[in-house]
């Protein structure tokens, strides 16, 4: 990387530091949750509101309203809080889709009929300025099927697409990834190109047998405009093995997958969970005359979570990037102790 000009001497980085509060008041008719949270980033320097709404029950359209910022709805795993789920970042393919947004969205589940959703419309009129904002206006919608969800056999069988229509910012987009590490450089980006309107669409599937758990999301990026349509393609497979047999439960109120229950926590004599996983991934920004590069990754790595709020991850992780006709082979080496009281 020192031919890049990029220094990669030691050093010491918040990544990333929340304020979190949340309440409920229930009424007669229905219950009334609210959110806020506040948070340091540590690659802007910068203070800003992540998730923070009202959430409103509605039992006559069989689910909830939220308004506020928060998470689109793409994606299980972008759904999911980002310190619960297996791996150390989220697969480089979701890169595309902002991590937030502001709007209003409809969410709910038929138990019968075991068909959930999540619809929402959003836009950045609170948000334009602010790094995740990089759409002016987007339609969201992810439909599923949970024919299997079993707590008490923990099986569970997950199935979901998901589809989003939008306008870029400014008639100009980016596409850019730090590949599943946020020390680590935007190895690929296609640089800014026109883009009038887009579309994604992904699909995703995930099964839990006790101890195991395998998953795959896949997901294509397609953006118009009169100077040329463009198409990028990306996705993932991961396997989890819950070495001390927690595994994580599934949360029907919003379709995702929890934080792993620790039974005993190392400081009362336990030994904690200990998760076991393997991801394989890649995103492809090449398409016509942009060469954002394309990149695979394979990422082993362990889970310790000493006690509810310790989560310590040890991981390594081989890619190879394939850019300007040349490829190039990187190892990753690293570690997180994370804490999350909540």
């Amino acid at each position: 990387m020192d031919t890049a000009n990029i220094n990669l001497d030691p050093k010491v980085q918040t990544r990333d530091f929340r304020i979190l509060g949340s309440g409920v008041l229930t009424t007669v008719k229905r219950t009334i949750a609210w959110k806020f949270a506040y948070m340091y980033d540590g690659n802007e320097k910068v203070w800003m509101m992540r998730e923070s709404g009202i959430t409103v029950g509605v039992p006559e359209l069989k689910g909830h309203i939220f308004v506020g910022r928060t998470k689109e709805g793409f994606s299980l795993i972008k759904v999911m809080n980002g310190h619960s789920p297996w791996g150390y970042e989220r697969q480089m393919a979701l890169d595309v889709i902002p991590i937030l947004a502001d709007g209003i969205k409809w969410f709910g589940m038929l138990p019968k009929a075991k068909v959930f959703w999540n619809l929402g419309y959003y836009n950045d009129f609170i948000s334009k300025g602010q790094g995740f904002s990089t759409f002016a206006w987007q339609y969201v919608a992810r439909i599923g099927w949970l024919p299997i969800n079993d707590p008490e056999k923990k099986q569970t069988l997950h199935i979901a697409a998901n589809l989003r229509y939008a306008k870029p910012l400014d008639g100009k987009m980016t596409l850019k990834s730090r590949p599943e590490s946020n020390n680590t450089p935007q190895l690929i980006n296609t640089g800014a190109f026109d883009a009038e309107h887009s579309s994604h669409i992904g699909g995703e599937v995930y099964y839990t047998n006790k101890r195991f758990t395998v998953g795959s999301e896949v997901i294509t990026h397609n953006f118009y405009s009169n100077k040329g349509d463009h198409s990028f393609t990306g996705g993932n497979v991961m396997l989890s093995y819950s070495i001390t047999g927690s595994t994580r439960p599934y949360r029907t109120e919003g379709s995702i997958f929890g934080f792993v229950p620790v039974k005993k926590s190392v400081f009362k004599g336990g030994l904690g969970e200990i998760e076991a996983v393997v991801f394989v991934s890649t995103l492809n920004l090449n398409d016509g005359n942009i060469k954002g590069g394309q990149m695979w990754r394979v990422t082993p790595m362990v889970n310790w979570y000493m006690t509810k709020v310790m989560r310590f991850e040890l991981i390594y992780g081989y890619g190879v990037l394939d850019r300007y006709g040349m490829k190039g082979k990187v190892q990753f080496f690293e570690s997180r102790l994370q804490f999350t009281i909540m």
